[in-house]
């Protein structure tokens, strides 16, 4: 088994200096005019996260759904998770019995969703640990911190590398600039809900600055072995370093306490997980001149994992799934314009994944994952009605070595406010590090009896073809937008676990590439207005999907539908009521064999503006789940109804 140490980290610091060396010397320009909120808030918003490049919606590579503050507030919900079900082809679980909620996109929900990338400002908050995965990384940010989220369904590879194989999330957070002053938030209610939160915003001649700190907390779903409990601590800075530089400076740390694990469960007893995370990150922008901008992001991040408990049929041995993991990113981009019809995005980015546990692993030593990316965008106005995008994202993997993620898509203007979209992309996904090298043995009295997992480190990179057509059409005069994607997304080679004989341990399991699938299907999302002061947001996903396993079995479930709708209502004295209802059908995933139960779900909240003396704010109702409770990630969960109130204070 080829393995990596420590050593790796010198290779990475040294690049990062050399990096910020080589740039430091550019001289200082003029700033060009900066994007205003305006921009974000106007009838065609602009977008940050698909290519790199901000772009108008109806310019983007691909179909974009904006959660902005306002759906946020009026949706009621206390995490990122819950807000995906306002995105069409999305599967969520509010459970924490995998580590936090996690979210799937067109592909099975399973224990660690590992096919998404999730950003937060830019940077990634993909965990290297275990199976990898997003959860915990959703949980980073408090909600009220949240400006808008960007998502873009379907693969993003070319942009963002291997961990947007399916689609990317940026969570964009909220310029302290607009966050001056003190704010706090209380929620309490049914089922242990006690959330709270303070913020205090300050400006200085340096830049303008936010410190936050909060505390999410209730009992769990019904099922699970304990409470549910996420503590965060977070700051920002936006620094002034002169007429064309900007700094920002984020830095974190967050808590999840959670009750896992089931009684009648030999390998999986009742007991509280704790999931340590920090991070800091620096992001420096440079206008060069009103044509091209440089920008040069370092972040860094730990986790730790304490996960144990005493196996009950071997008094003194304990079962172990703890350890810890790191991340360290550094990343330039240099952005420019060529006339009037020609912008590009270019860059590269390093990023070193290290994990360490002798629970999973069977040794001490720090296991090393190295990526070397280099990426491109080239937005060309071909003619004044179509824009091509075209770009994609060279990789170097130290583990599964090297593969290119190409993209290309054309952006037709039929007429004002109405555009086709038409494109393909190609990406990989390689093995974490637990599919390639997991070694899970226990001992008893210091001799090795069982194991579990036994990786023989096989298992190849997962690819898809993705192809789409969509159409994006603005009638402001009706009240409406429109946005349709066709897709087909081909799978090829996908990971999965298997089991075999060890001639030591008997049936234990590894990872193989197993399965093929095609996912085809179509989705929209419609927002119109009704009638005075209302709103509906609407969305839904038919999804028709095959797949192979091993060649040997063929499998064809019954297309699934999925929907979600959002309707908002203003009311005498500016009382807002809103009204969320989700469903998913009962179906076949691809790549899964299992049934996934038919689920609903209703949830309404009222929230009443108020004033107390010059700080003002908002009391809310929020019920979720007026229906009976339903099954969530595995049969013994279920999400059951619940009510609280929650009052809001700020500036």
């Amino acid at each position: 088994m080829e393995k990596q140490n420590k050593s790796k980290s010198a290779w990475f610091h040294s690049s990062c200096l050399l990096g910020l060396l080589g740039w430091t010397s550019v001289a200082v320009a003029q700033v060009p005019e900066a994007v205003s909120e305006k921009d974000f808030l106007g009838d065609m918003p602009i977008v940050l996260s698909v290519s790199r490049l901000p772009q108008r919606l109806d310019e983007t590579p691909g179909a974009v759904t904006i959660i902005d503050r306002n759906m946020i507030r009026l949706s009621g919900a206390r995490d990122v998770a819950d807000l995906m079900r306002l995105v069409p082809g999305f599967r969520v679980s509010d459970s924490f019995e995998a580590g936090a909620p996690q979210v799937g996109y067109h592909n099975n929900l399973t224990t660690f969703s590992n096919r998404i990338q999730v950003m937060v400002d830019g940077r990634s908050v993909y965990s290297p640990f275990m199976l990898g995965h997003t959860g915990t990384g959703m949980q980073t940010v408090a909600i009220d911190d949240i400006e808008r989220i960007e998502v873009l369904r379907g693969s993003n590879s070319a942009a963002y590398g291997a961990r947007a194989f399916l689609g990317t999330i940026n969570i964009v957070t909220r310029d302290p600039v607009d966050t001056l002053g003190f704010a706090a938030h209380l929620a309490s209610g049914d089922n242990g809900i006690n959330d709270a939160r303070a913020s205090m915003g300050w400006a200085s001649d340096a830049g303008n600055f936010r410190l936050g700190v909060d505390r999410r907390a209730d009992t769990g779903l019904d099922g699970s072995s304990g409470p549910d409990v996420v503590s965060r601590f977070n700051f920002r800075g936006d620094v002034r370093l002169g007429a064309a530089d900007q700094v920002e400076v984020r830095a974190g740390q967050t808590s999840v306490e959670a009750g896992v694990g089931f009684a009648q469960a030999i390998g999986n007893a009742p007991r509280q997980r704790v999931t340590e995370t920090s991070f800091i990150q620096l992001d420096w922008r440079r206008s060069l001149n009103a044509d091209q901008d440089l920008a040069v992001g370092v972040s860094h991040a730990d986790e730790t994992n304490v996960d144990q408990f005493p196996y009950v049929l071997l008094p003194g041995l304990t079962l172990d799934f703890g350890g810890r993991a790191s991340t360290e990113q550094f990343n330039i981009q240099h952005t420019f314009r060529q006339g009037s019809n020609l912008r590009v995005v270019w860059g590269a980015e390093l990023r070193q994944e290290r994990v360490t546990s002798q629970a999973l692993y069977n040794t001490d030593e720090t296991l090393v994952t190295d990526f070397t990316r280099y990426f491109g965008n080239a937005e060309w106005r071909i003619r004044s009605d179509l824009l091509l995008n075209a770009g994609g994202m060279f990789e170097k993997n130290s583990m599964s070595g090297d593969n290119f993620s190409p993209r290309v898509m054309f952006n037709w203007h039929i007429t004002e406010g109405q555009t086709l979209r038409w494109g393909v992309s190609q990406a990989q996904r390689p093995p974490t590090t637990f599919e390639k090298f997991s070694n899970v043995v226990y001992s008893y009295a210091g001799v090795p009896v069982a194991a579990t997992w036994m990786a023989r480190g096989g298992v190849r990179p997962e690819k898809v073809l993705s192809r789409e057509i969509g159409y994006l059409g603005d009638f402001p005069r009706l009240g409406l937008n429109l946005d349709v994607r066709v897709f087909n997304e081909s799978v090829q080679d996908a990971i999965k676990y298997i089991g075999y004989q060890s001639p030591i341990y008997g049936e234990v399991k590894d990872f193989a590439n197993v399965e093929d699938f095609t996912i085809q299907g179509i989705e929209y999302q419609l927002k119109c207005s009704l009638w005075r002061g209302a709103q509906l947001i609407l969305n839904q996903s038919l999804v028709d999907s095959s797949w192979t396993d091993g060649g040997n079995k063929d499998y064809k479930p019954q297309p699934y539908l999925s929907s979600g709708l959002m309707l908002l209502q203003k009311l005498p004295g500016g009382v807002d009521f809103s009204l969320m209802y989700q469903q998913a059908d009962a179906t076949n995933y691809a790549g899964i064999s299992s049934m996934a139960p038919a689920t609903s779900r209703t949830d309404v909240r009222l929230g009443w503006p108020l004033r107390v003396g010059n700080k003002r704010g908002e009391v809310s109702f929020v019920v979720q789940n007026l229906g009976p409770a339903y099954p969530d990630f595995v049969p013994a969960l279920n999400f059951r109804r619940q009510a609280f109130v929650m009052l809001k204070l700020e500036n």
